[in-house]
């Protein structure tokens, strides 16, 4: 089974609109609502590759029970810590020519739920796979994912960890069996300007020898590069069409990734690909009819 972690949910309000102006009122041209999470969007791609997950959290308020909702309408099972205070939060993305965005902050989230967390972690059984994608909300511990591969270390359990700086590189230890920051998330973790493909191997290297078992680097238009625990790289290309939607591209590589890994590396980062680019080319997550023909042109 594959199990996803969202640490702070929330519901996506995208409203469009022809121009937003300060101070005044404006009005929609029309919106879209949206169950939002890194770890939720990549169980959302997965579920459309027929690749069934859980998806693990914490949940508050009357929108933890929309968004609890919105994840079991979308086929997902949901296993949620229910947060006794608080409420989930909501984002507002205004799109106009460019995109604004405001971001809850979320319920705070206290020990005994994490407690309820780690309870739930403890049930995975070996050949399981956990998905750690995002930020940690403020509320949380910043070690929260060192302790949870911490407490799973030493068992037969696939961690995949979708995170950046220090956030990332404190896990290296616990030998993760995959990692997925992109180009200029390797820019951040090691102060340097990447110049070329080269320049990216060669930090893919670096995470590979402090303990990241494969190392996946999405790189946007020129697409994707992937380091394996043999020490091989492999290469594909981008995906051709029109830019749409950034939001989730790398989640949706993520879950194409994990989904094809039973095929192999090549078919494994092909797979990848596609999912991301059939979200980048969409309003929203990529659908299996544009991850087909996506598969078909690379």
């Amino acid at each position: 089974m594959v199990y996803t972690v969202t640490f702070n949910p929330a519901i996506d309000y995208v409203v469009h609109t022809d121009g937003l102006k300060t101070g005044g009122i404006n009005r929609s041209a029309r919106e879209e609502i949206y169950i939002g999470g890194k770890g939720i969007n990549v169980s959302a791609v997965l579920a459309e590759l027929g690749v069934q997950s859980i998806v693990l959290g914490f949940t508050a308020g009357f929108t933890g029970i929309a968004i609890e909702r919105g994840v079991c309408s979308m086929g997902i099972e949901a296993d949620f810590v229910r947060l006794k205070s608080g409420n989930s939060r909501i984002n507002v993305k205004i799109k106009t020519d460019a995109e604004t965005e405001l971001n809850g902050q979320g319920p705070a989230i206290d020990e005994h739920a994490i407690d309820e967390l780690f309870a739930k972690l403890d049930r995975l059984e070996d050949g399981d796979t956990l998905i750690l994608a995002g930020s940690i909300p403020s509320s949380l511990p910043s070690d929260m994912y060192e302790r949870i591969l911490g407490r799973l270390a030493g068992r037969d359990i696939i961690t995949v960890v979708d995170a950046t700086g220090e956030l990332l590189l404190n896990v290296l230890k616990y030998r993760p069996f995959l990692i997925k920051p992109n180009n200029f998330e390797l820019e951040e973790m090691f102060g340097v300007k990447l110049e070329s493909e080269d320049d990216i191997a060669d930090c893919a290297k670096k995470l590979h020898d402090m303990g990241a078992r494969n190392v996946l680097v999405s790189m946007a238009e020129k697409g994707a590069l992937l380091l394996d625990e043999s020490g091989q790289f492999h290469r594909c290309g981008a995906c051709k069409g029109e830019l749409v939607n950034s939001v989730g591209a790398g989640d949706s590589m993520l879950a194409g990734f994990v989904a094809g890994l039973p095929n192999g590396y090549e078919y494994a980062l092909k797979l990848g690909t596609a999912c991301g680019g059939a979200t980048a080319f969409s309003d929203w997550l990529a659908k299996k009819p544009l991850i087909d023909e996506l598969m078909a042109q690379l």
